[in-house]
């Protein structure tokens, strides 16, 4: 059982939190804003008795689950005695440079000390730290408690040691770390989703589908195998002969294709209003909310029925 702050109280922190505390390990929240490590708390009150019921607790009862959570008013307090610290504040590096300053100053020498940053490389904060050996970033895609992957980005000096630490850490805690070797903007998964969405705004801006079309083909066509396999796989298994053969076969297709791939569509131009339009159209403003609840529910869905395909079928 490891200790964990969790620095930051607001969507992320209190995400991470439910998955760090079902893990077994004990998890103090705390916050610039003092009220909102209790709102996050009652947040998880309320999600937990869910999870549970999918089976998404291991095995666990709620109470079990919220009983490893506590929250502090103080950051020393926090971070007393703690072997990793998440931090979650905004994605604004004036930020990051002063909460990881007082991060490094106060947390024990052994502690790691992880971003949850989408935007920011690790070097940007951490260079000037005295314990920037330590310092990485760990990025989830929200909620992480539903969803295993996340990204383990070194800076220039982050030591071997802190990434292996990290690594087996998340490994322990049910998540899916994807290891970087070095920092890059937009880390891995941020780059194969802009690349997709470059996409999806180049056809409908260019007039070749909606946005509903769009939306299908990923819906009801890719994702049904990416929910389970990589890119690299899905070629793997999609040519007799491996991924040699479907290279031979069909890249050609792709090189064909790719000089059309290179214009850049503004997403905020012209083709925001027929995207917003349809989307409004389909999901009117005052159901967004509505529709995140349904969004994460199916995602409980989906979670707990990979694990028993996981042990039934195999991964």
């Amino acid at each position: 059982m490891a200790n964990v702050a969790i620095i930051g109280s607001g969507f992320i922190g209190r995400a991470w939190a439910i998955s760090y505390a079902r893990a077994g390990h004990k998890v103090c929240l705390w916050d610039a804003d003092g009220p909102a490590p209790a709102a996050a708390l009652e947040y998880i009150e309320g999600v937990l008795p869910e999870l549970a019921a999918n089976d998404l607790l291991n095995g666990e009862e709620p109470a079990a689950v919220r009983a490893r959570m506590s929250s502090a008013t103080d950051l020393k307090q926090a971070l007393d005695g703690v072997d990793h610290v998440q931090e979650n504040t905004p994605e604004n590096l004036a930020v990051k440079l002063e909460v990881f300053a007082m991060l490094d100053e106060a947390a024990p020498d052994t502690a790691i000390l992880a971003s949850s940053t989408s935007a920011l490389l690790p070097s940007s904060f951490t260079e000037n730290l005295k314990g920037r050996a330590r310092c990485l970033v760990v990025h989830p895609i929200n909620p992480p408690y539903l969803v295993p992957a996340v990204e383990v980005v070194p800076a220039p000096w982050t030591s071997d040691e802190a990434m292996a630490r990290t690594r087996d850490f998340m490994i322990s805690a049910g998540h899916a770390p994807i290891v970087m070797k070095q920092e890059l903007d937009g880390f891995v998964m941020n780059r194969m989703q802009g690349a997709l969405l470059e996409e999806a705004f180049r056809l409908v801006a260019n007039g070749y589908a909606s946005i509903e079309d769009v939306d299908i083909g990923i819906r009801e066509g890719l994702a049904l195998r990416w929910s389970f396999m990589g890119p690299f796989e899905t070629i793997d298994l999609n040519a007799p002969g491996g991924v040699r053969d479907y290279v031979e076969r069909y890249q050609s297709i792709y090189s064909r294709i790719h000089p059309s791939m290179m214009e850049r569509v503004d997403w905020a131009g012209p083709v925001l209003d027929e995207v917003e339009r349809d989307r409004r159209e389909r999901l009117p403003e005052d159901r967004l909310q509505d529709r995140q609840v349904w969004r994460d529910r199916r995602l409980m869905a989906l979670a707990a029925h990979k694990r028993r395909a996981d042990k039934d079928i195999g991964n």
